[in-house]
């Protein structure tokens, strides 16, 4: 069993999820760690959702959601004349969902610990929001940052509910290296399942100590 087009794949999808997500996260996490409008509490809920909703629910209504039938996969159906169930850019899609809350949870927590009198200072000596923010925040949350890329792409790579509940298992289309190890199981083809199996471990691993590194440094926490 060939398992270069499930890791190509497989990167493909968390490197295209990772920058999507880290461009969406970060004016969201700032605007979460800022606002004072009632409905935060409501918005926080939404992207914390992820995490304790089981894949295969979130999987389901993804899949009703990108449904030809239903008006948003009836939409994209029309603009592209593709489908977007079993297909990469559903992936995506699904992707984007499941692993936003390791983008927005590290960034939020990041600006929440820049001092606000160092914010007050900028915007004293004359600095626009949003020049305080290029110049102050950001830098100042760039492990922050970090962490969200780092952590969000890991989730990305291990992902499997929500992928084949979206996606299916169709060899070089939607069938990442999670699905494959469930495959070569299902067709007992162990040593292919130890080698990617102990592959995933192994990036798991290193990607927790380059976590704990940042943060040991004057990171971020996860929540």
């Amino acid at each position: 069993m060939t398992v270069w087009p499930a890791i190509w794949l497989t990167l493909k999808l968390a490197f295209v999820t990772t920058a999507i997500l880290l461009a969406v996260a970060l004016p969201l996490a700032w605007w979460l760690t800022t606002t004072r409008s009632k409905v935060r509490p409501v918005v926080e809920a939404i992207t914390t959702l992820p995490l304790v909703l089981p894949p295969t629910v979130l999987g389901f209504y993804l899949l009703i959601l990108m449904s030809p039938t239903s008006p948003f996969g009836a939409l994209w159906l029309s603009v592209t004349g593709d489908t977007l169930r079993f297909s990469f850019t559903g992936l995506v899609i699904a992707s984007l969902v499941y692993s936003q809350p390791f983008a927005v949870q590290p960034l939020q927590t990041a600006f929440a610990s820049v001092p606000r009198p160092t914010m007050d200072a900028a915007r004293t000596l004359g600095a626009t929001p949003r020049d305080a923010f290029l110049t102050v925040a950001l830098p100042l949350a760039r492990r922050g940052f970090l962490t969200a890329g780092v952590l969000t792409f890991a989730h990305t790579v291990g992902e499997f509910g929500v992928v084949l509940m979206v996606g299916g298992n169709i060899p070089g289309r939607t069938r990442v290296i999670s699905i494959e190890i469930f495959t070569a199981v299902e067709t007992l083809d162990y040593a292919t399942a130890h080698l990617l199996s102990l592959g995933l471990l192994a990036f798991s691993f290193c990607v927790l100590i380059l976590v704990y590194v940042f943060n040991r440094r004057g990171g971020v926490r996860v929540a």
